[in-house]
């Protein structure tokens, strides 16, 4: 496999002579400073890829050219903002840059809770509670029917962190904390529909939700045919393999219809529009923190069929919740899923992901966006080689050194 890393532009503090050190063959990234709904220039796109070939590596993959929301919810200017997707396409295609990660999940990328939970070894990983996301969606958001969306368990379970923190006068400060972690760290470092300095997350957090309201889970299957049928003649005259992100967590949440979940999920929209340039970004952790997905099966199944591997691990709870785990450990068995993987396709892009935060050797002080610490991914993407190069052995096929003396 490729060993690629997400990398967040010429701004990153984690720079590409770094990344070439380490063993990184291909560039995971996007055009950050173009706005959401405008074209991406050839010129735009030439820039950053021969930047990147500068430092003897390639663009593998785009991660990600977004999807706006009003594709995802067929509003009035959706076929504008298509034609729109289709010229970014063909421009990428024409610069010689041909996967694409996407995702279809209405108004948030991923949820998390907690951004730095410890780790018995005094490291950290992003974690859910249930409890806590269901405060956030009670007693924060407010949103209508949000009680009847956990179990009774969870319910009283926030119900007791919303007595605790009125009780110890700490509620406003909890508050901004989850805000800060639900909506705004977890969104504003990329192409999201939040900004980090937007002066009232919540309020416009309700309006993203509003533009979702008697949108059913088939209504925005449809409207992600809709899309992809659209774009398959661009994809095809210019090679371009369109990679969907499943659902993070992959569950319901907040009201919203999610629909790439589970097996089910993946079936549909692959059949829904079947053409070999639609295909799946296989992301063994956001599968992995759902109990109902058996992470290995799928990977067998869906195989040929995945253009790009997010290769990390979560570990549930006996209460659902769950945080990253080790590279080699949790639910994914990311062992299992390089032999499966190398032995479809040696050339496939795969980047470590969400790696730990290691308080050492000034890391807080580089600043690192949410889950991608410069240390914690590195050491991921330590033990991801190890397992590259055993596996390749096993099958008999020679594992791409970084570099030969």
């Amino acid at each position: 496999m490729e060993k690629t890393w997400r990398w967040f532009g010429k701004k990153d503090p984690i720079t590409l002579k770094m990344l070439r050190q380490i063993g990184v063959e291909g560039i995971v990234t996007a055009l950050h400073d173009v706005p959401n709904g405008e074209v991406w220039t050839r010129e735009k796109i030439h820039e950053l890829r021969t930047y990147i070939e500068s430092f003897g590596m390639r663009w593998s993959v785009v991660e990600s050219l977004p999807v706006v929301e009003s594709i995802k919810y067929a509003g009035p200017n959706r076929d504008h903002q298509i034609e729109i997707y289709k010229e970014s396409l063909k421009n990428l295609g024409l610069e010689g840059i041909h996967t694409i990660c996407y995702n279809f999940m209405p108004v948030l990328d991923w949820a998390r809770t907690d951004l730095m939970h410890p780790n018995p070894n005094y490291s950290f990983n992003l974690y859910f509670s249930f409890a806590e996301f269901a405060y956030f969606d009670m007693y924060i958001l407010k949103r209508e029917g949000a009680r009847d969306s956990f179990s009774v368990e969870v319910v009283a379970e926030a119900d007791k962190i919303h007595d605790r923190v009125v009780a110890d006068g700490t509620e406003a400060e909890f508050n901004h904390h989850l805000v800060e972690n639900v909506i705004i760290k977890t969104q504003g470092f990329v192409n999201g529909n939040i900004k980090e300095d937007d002066e009232h997350p919540i309020e416009l957090f309700r309006q993203l939700l509003d533009l979702y309201k008697g949108i059913t889970r088939d209504q925005l299957r449809e409207n992600m045919r809709y899309f992809l049928s659209a774009i398959m003649p661009v994809c095809e005259e210019y090679n371009m393999n369109m990679c969907v992100h499943p659902d993070d967590p992959p569950l319901q949440i907040l009201g919203l219809p999610r629909i790439v979940t589970c097996d089910e999920d993946i079936e549909w929209f692959l059949n829904a529009v079947d053409n070999k340039h639609n295909g799946l970004t296989f992301c063994a952790g956001s599968l992995s923190s759902g109990a109902h997905n058996d992470v290995v099966e799928l990977a067998r199944k869906y195989a040929s069929r995945t253009h790009f591997v997010h290769l990390r691990s979560c570990h549930i709870f006996p209460n659902g919740d769950f945080t990253e785990a080790s590279h080699l450990g949790g639910r994914a068995n990311l062992i299992e899923l390089v032999r499966i993987f190398e032995k479809e396709n040696p050339d496939l892009p795969m980047r470590v992901d969400h790696g730990p935060f290691f308080d050492m050797y000034d890391e807080d002080k580089m600043g690192h966006n949410a889950g991608y610490s410069f240390l914690g991914r590195m050491f991921a993407m330590g033990q991801v080689q190890g397992i590259l190069a055993t596996v390749d052995n096993e099958l008999g096929i020679e594992y791409k050194l970084p570099y030969k003396l």
